[in-house]
């Protein structure tokens, strides 16, 4: 084997670290600080330390074939959306096809990872680490991938909720929560519209005498079923959707996606609507949040203003007596505390990542954080694509940009987010996923080449540009090759089927494979829609136009 590497973590990231190294003729030596793979997916009757916790009944919110690893497709009859269990069968799967584990040491914490003397020529590392019996021990490594992920310190913002310390009930953060049938009969708080909020939210409602839900913001939320029963992300994360995202003006896809997200139930009327624009928040997803509402099991009120024994006081003057139990669904914060600040500092948040990957100022790029990101999609596709780029530049197959460069793309990234994105922690680590997909791809030479299959493989070439961009997408071409692909791409919509025809009818027809025919129609549709939002609201370019434009169109004012 060639260069040791330590990989941090054997969850979702770490797995396909070990792999990448693998594949790239490196010897990975993974610690897991607990008894077994799958970090967040894996669910835990108590919540651990340092660890990330989920509850019983999670089921995640990216569909399979847009969540799998790029070589390796989930099996055609899991369901499209996995409860945890079987998204950790999954792992297993993976790690035992390509052999993963032997590379793990399990109930072993990494307690530092300090540059060595001549790191400057070197670029080595000593990791220190501690095995649950207590015993010590100290290694030399050519390079590090932490993958420790983003979902393990709660953020319990106490000081911005007065009279809490005064608050007789109980509370706690969204991390320990496991299961509803504690809370029979209770009357319960949930602070915070994320995802846990609002599936905690809807699961608690169906034993609590009452469950009430509050915002600061609002939030749009998304269900995981599309037109037609497809699921959502296959539906939207295409080529061509990122086409017009990038064409359109930002305000008429806002518009456009408001009004076809308010068609499902009108977020004003529910007292969902934010102040911010669609594309401007990370969306909840939850699919049975509007009718608990609709149902009165959930009632969604304003931001806490004050805490009393048994009480809450919301900003707008509304008071909700015996309130039983609190639970802040409040987010998360990250932090290395392993490395030094002068290696990776974390403030607020926000940590200075080239490609959200790399520590620009070290001498030599042999430490690499892969997983710390949040998408409008799936994260397993990204950490494995970030990994694939990561072991290249560790074998020194690929470089890095001058310190400079890597600095100016960094800030010019921050100001983008800050630009688009209500200011939140939870947006500073905030990506679009075919977009940045496709630049991680380019770093390491595997975006595919569209108009070259347009023309040669026109089959292929359209599923590309109209289809859902799955994964196997990065494994046509360049470094990981995988013969695979063109067949895993052709036959996804098969796969999406498979696990639906439990009862199948004579005359059902086979999938839709996203037909040109029904791009082009959403392609007018979408024409149609800019045309009436400009004659709507015209820019000034149109209301006041230039002496030269009305030369050539004199009736456009």
């Amino acid at each position: 084997m060639g260069r040791r590497i330590a990989v941090i973590g054997a969850g979702a990231t770490g797995l396909t670290c070990i792999k990448s190294c693998l594949d790239e003729g490196l010897e990975p030596v993974c610690f897991e600080r607990s008894k077994d793979i799958g970090g967040l997916w894996r669910f835990k009757e108590e919540a651990e330390a340092e660890r990330a916790s989920i509850y019983h009944s999670v089921i995640i919110n990216t569909s399979k074939e847009m969540m799998c690893y790029s070589d390796f497709p989930i099996p055609d009859h899991f369901p499209n959306y996995m409860h945890n269990s079987r998204i950790l069968e999954y792992f297993r799967m993976y790690a035992q096809h390509f052999d993963l584990t032997r590379h793990v040491r399990f109930q072993t914490a990494v307690r530092s990872v300090k540059k060595r003397p001549d790191f400057s020529r070197s670029g080595q590392w000593e990791v220190v680490s501690v095995s649950s019996a207590g015993q010590e021990q100290s290694e030399t490594f050519d390079g590090v991938m932490v993958c420790t992920g983003h979902h393990t310190h709660p953020h319990m913002p106490l000081h911005d909720f007065p009279g809490i310390e005064k608050f007789g009930g109980q509370y706690f953060h969204s991390r320990d929560y496991k299961s509803p049938q504690e809370f029979q009969g209770k009357r319960v708080l949930v602070i915070g519209i994320g995802n846990s909020g609002g599936d905690i939210a809807v699961e608690m409602s169906g034993v609590a005498e009452q469950v009430f839900l509050s915002t600061r913001r609002g939030s749009w939320v998304l269900n995981r079923v599309s037109d037609n029963g497809f699921p959502v992300d296959m539906m939207y994360i295409t080529r061509i959707m990122d086409l017009l995202k990038k064409y359109l003006p930002f305000s008429l896809l806002n518009w456009i996606g408001e009004r076809k997200i308010n068609t499902r139930f009108d977020h004003s009327l529910y007292g969902l609507q934010p102040e911010h624009r669609l594309f401007s928040q990370h969306p909840m997803v939850n699919d049975d949040l509007p009718n608990r509402i609709l149902s009165g099991r959930v009632q969604v009120k304003p931001n806490v203003s004050e805490f009393r024994s048994a009480s809450v006081v919301f900003q707008d003057g509304s008071v909700e007596d015996r309130i039983d139990v609190v639970v802040f669904a409040t987010g998360y914060t990250f932090s290395f505390p392993f490395l030094d600040d002068s290696v990776l500092a974390v403030a607020d948040n926000q940590v200075s990542l080239y490609k959200y990957v790399f520590p620009p100022a070290l001498e030599r790029p042999t430490l690499a954080v892969i997983g710390l990101i949040q998408p409008v999609g799936a994260i397993m596709p990204i950490s494995e694509l970030q990994a694939r780029w990561a072991t290249r530049v560790f074998a020194e197959l690929q470089k890095l940009p001058p310190e400079k460069t890597m600095l100016k793309d960094i800030e010019n990234k921050k100001k983008a987010m800050a630009k688009r994105y209500v200011l939140s922690q939870r947006h500073t680590i905030q990506v679009d996923y075919i977009p940045y997909m496709d630049e991680l791809a380019a770093q390491l030479g595997v975006r595919p080449r569209l108009g070259w299959l347009l023309l040669r493989d026109p089959r292929l070439g359209l599923q590309l540009l109209l289809g859902p961009c799955t994964p196997y997408q990065y494994r046509l071409c360049g470094p990981g090759q995988w013969a695979g692909a063109r067949r895993a791409i052709l036959t996804q919509w098969d796969r999406v089927a498979k696990p639906l025809r439990t009862r199948v009818l004579p005359e059902t027809p086979r999938p839709s494979t996203v037909p040109l025919l029904l791009k082009l129609s959403a392609a007018c549709l979408l024409c149609t829609a800019a045309s009436l939002y400009i004659h709507r609201y015209p820019p000034p370019f149109i209301q006041n136009p230039p002496p030269f434009i009305q030369r050539f169109v004199p009736n456009l004012g």
